[in-house]
């Protein structure tokens, strides 16, 4: 009886324990996610390796406040809001991210792309990973003055008017403190060095951990 007796309550405590772990796991699974960063050179880091870059810092921040989540980057040099726009289905397919960080735009400014397109393709960016139940930080981008003004004015606040009309939490200029630093930009003027990336994910990270915090 007595053997019967302790059996049982190893049974008893067994089962409890692995009722706890279960619930654990269930847990940890829901907070588990994914960041999906859809950008251009800034995102790619250019002319630096990928480990250096602001995205992957951003990665090794969060291992910290946020475990569970992994960072996806999905930029490349060159890219578009246009580009962005063809390929953001599949990786919305592909990784099924909770949030969808995009930095889109300097490439369409610089080409002199009508500015209506880019706010049009910035709406539509952030409508498919909206209907994929991802939130969205939209970061701004700006261009050289030498554009001229109508044209770099129109092009800074389609970013504004993009966001306040999605919903998508607008972050600061992720260039913010580094563009007007040639120090801390490439001979091309354009890029920021390996040095300024610390300085780009500071600009990003708190509308980052915010929204994060609200999933």
């Amino acid at each position: 009886m007595i053997m019967q007796r302790s059996l049982y309550r190893l049974l008893r405590n067994g089962l409890f324990t692995g009722l706890l772990c279960l619930c654990a796991c269930a847990a940890s699974q829901a907070r588990a996610g994914t960041v999906l960063v859809l950008g251009d050179s800034i995102s790619a880091a250019y002319g630096m390796s990928l480990q250096q870059g602001w995205v992957a810092l951003l990665e090794r921040k969060l291992r910290d406040s946020h475990p569970q989540i992994r960072v996806v980057n999905a930029s490349i040099s060159g890219e578009t809001s246009a580009g962005g726009l063809r390929r953001l289905p599949q990786l919305l397919q592909q990784y099924r991210p909770q949030l969808v960080i995009i930095e889109l735009g300097a490439n369409d400014g610089l080409r002199g792309y009508p500015v209506r397109t880019l706010r049009r393709n910035l709406q539509q960016l952030i409508d498919l990973a909206t209907a994929a139940d991802a939130r969205v930080i939209l970061l701004p981008m700006e261009i050289p003055p030498n554009y001229g003004g109508r044209y770099t004015t129109d092009f800074r606040q389609s970013y504004t008017q993009v966001a306040q009309a999605t919903g998508a939490a607008l972050a600061p200029f992720v260039l913010e403190g580094v563009a007007t630093e040639s120090a801390l930009m490439q001979d091309d003027g354009l890029h920021p060095t390996a040095a300024a990336q610390p300085v780009l994910l500071d600009n990003v990270l708190p509308t980052v951990l915010s929204v994060l915090d609200e999933l």
